[in-house]
């Protein structure tokens, strides 16, 4: 269970902190020079270990998961289901901007469309910064 618990954590290491970077230090420069390319090129360096990272965390965080509570009870008001229940919440959260993000987002982005992605990074870091909250519930028993 370490050795899953440090993957885990491994894998959201790399999505909370490069959303952060991408949030804080790559985004505003884009913005005030209305160029999308920092962006572009940031993207195209994180894609290739951030999707990666992502899906280490969904089979991790899923293994993890019933190891702490019984699939069976996943869905119960108990305060680990609540955990589990926030975090399946914030994943289906995560692929909906994903998907809009590929789809919708970048094929078109250029200096116009830049301010709506920065809308997207910042809602998909802050959900990633809340998978991250939520994961502490494991520790102290719930949510709150």
């Amino acid at each position: 269970m370490r050795i899953l618990l440090f993957l885990h954590l491994l894998g959201a290491s790399v999505w909370v902190g490069g959303h952060l970077v991408l949030l804080l230090g790559v985004l505003p420069k884009a913005l005030r020079q209305r160029d999308p390319q920092p962006v572009r090129a940031f993207e195209g360096i994180f894609e290739r270990i951030g999707i990666p990272a992502l899906l280490l965390q969904v089979v991790s965080g899923l293994w993890l998961a019933s190891l702490w509570l019984p699939h069976d009870l996943w869905f119960s008001d108990l305060p680990l289901a609540r955990v589990i229940q926030a975090k399946l919440l914030l994943l289906a959260f995560t692929a909906a901007l994903g998907v809009h993000a590929r789809l919708a987002l970048i094929p078109r982005l250029d200096a116009q469309s830049l301010p709506r992605l920065g809308l997207h990074i910042l809602l998909i870091t802050l959900t990633a910064v809340a998978f991250a909250w939520a994961g502490t519930g494991f520790r102290y028993g719930g949510l709150l």
